[in-house]
């Protein structure tokens, strides 16, 4: 069970959704989220983003600013996948706009994907965060997420390609 909301925090005007289609607002949206994320990342175009949201395995939320005309502030994607051992999540590309943080948007899709996860009987949620985002790493824990000790390791599939 996730611990209540810190309402001090939380800005009552952002709507967490999912994207259920792709347009020019998101597709601008998503390009100027990830280039917050990473300045050496490919910007995944309208057909990239179509097939993240057809995909059965992956959920793309957006947190929309109720107060400013539904201006999306952030965005997670969600995986869920079934594996031998069970149903399994992780988040990954939790970003917030840098305009909106410290207001709860990060908080606010954690935990609708924490929901969801939930909903489809995940075992398991992961995600990994830089110990430099400091922020982030004190919500994640505040939300009941735990270290593992575990080694974390990255194969360059095309290194030519690759940051």
């Amino acid at each position: 069970m996730l611990p209540p909301l810190k309402r001090r925090n939380m800005n009552d005007h952002i709507k967490v959704i999912a994207a259920d289609r792709i347009d020019e607002e998101i597709t601008d949206a998503i390009k100027r989220l990830v280039l917050q994320l990473s300045a050496t990342a490919v910007i995944p175009d309208a057909k990239a983003l179509n097939n993240i949201i057809a995909s059965p395995c992956t959920t793309l939320l957006l947190a929309r600013d109720q107060g400013n005309e539904g201006y999306i502030v952030g965005t997670l994607t969600l995986a869920i996948f079934r594996i031998p051992t069970g149903i399994r999540a992780w988040i990954e590309d939790v970003i917030v706009d840098e305009s909106a943080r410290g207001k709860g948007v990060g908080e606010a899709l954690s935990r609708e994907a924490l929901r969801i996860a939930a909903a489809h009987g995940a075992r398991t949620i992961e995600l990994t965060s830089r110990s430099s985002r400091e922020a982030a790493n004190r919500l994640y824990r505040r939300l009941g997420f735990q270290p593992r000790d575990t080694n974390v390791y990255r194969y360059l599939a095309d290194p030519e390609k690759s940051p």
